[in-house]
């Protein structure tokens, strides 16, 4: 009976031994649990609100960038108020030239109107013409002759004046055939074929020329 009753009370000390363990553990184990709860590691971090200084620093960052975005606006206006102008101006320009090619080409029409005029008469007149009226045909030709070259002359043109024996020059001179002439030296012109033209110094027409030697 006694070694019965000491087994009762060994058996009562090793649950007791073993509920303190599991008491223990389960204390353990929540004093875990809540430290990982409270662990400032594991918790979300939250935003700390800004200092003054780095709020001013925010407010003149987007300053800055609304005046960026102003800037850009303004720029954008002019830009496209300039082109308008230029193309205006373009437009403008080209207008005027047109116009003032096309007051020259009036101002020469007119100029010439008399001359063709002229040459309608003397043209009549040639048909109706004979032997004794020759001599007045001729006088006519040469009068058209001299208007149109006043005409030219109150235009700017001026014809290139051109002798014989006159040294070639291929600058103002075209030359379509070549000759043999003792009384001339090399390169000098024999004759002339047409005169030649030119307005303020450059050229409208070459004088056709024969060379010789």
């Amino acid at each position: 009976m006694e070694e019965n009753k000491d087994e009762e009370i060994v058996k009562e000390q090793d649950e007791d031994t073993a509920k303190d363990v599991s008491e223990d553990t389960e204390a353990k184990e929540s004093s875990e649990v809540e430290k990982d709860e409270n662990d400032p590691a594991e918790e979300e971090i939250k935003e700390e609100p800004l200092s003054g200084d780095e709020e001013d620093k925010e407010d003149d960052k987007e300053d800055e960038e609304a005046a960026g975005e102003d800037r850009s606006e303004e720029l954008e206006k002019r830009y496209m108020s300039l082109y308008a102008e230029y193309d205006n101006y373009r437009k403008r320009t080209q207008k005027e030239k047109e116009n003032l090619y096309a007051d020259a080409v009036a101002d020469v029409t007119t100029e010439f109107l008399t001359v063709i005029d002229n040459i309608d008469r003397a043209v009549t007149n040639a048909k109706g013409a004979d032997e004794n009226s020759i001599d007045k045909v001729i006088e006519g030709i040469e009068l058209l002759g001299r208007q149109a070259g006043d005409v030219l002359a109150k235009i700017g043109v001026e014809e290139i004046k051109t002798e014989r024996g006159e040294k070639f020059d291929p600058n103002k001179h075209e030359a379509v055939m070549h000759v043999e002439d003792d009384d001339l030296g090399e390169q000098e012109i024999a004759m002339v074929f047409s005169k030649g033209y030119q307005y303020k110094g450059k050229v409208i027409r070459h004088v056709v020329v024969q060379v010789a030697n």
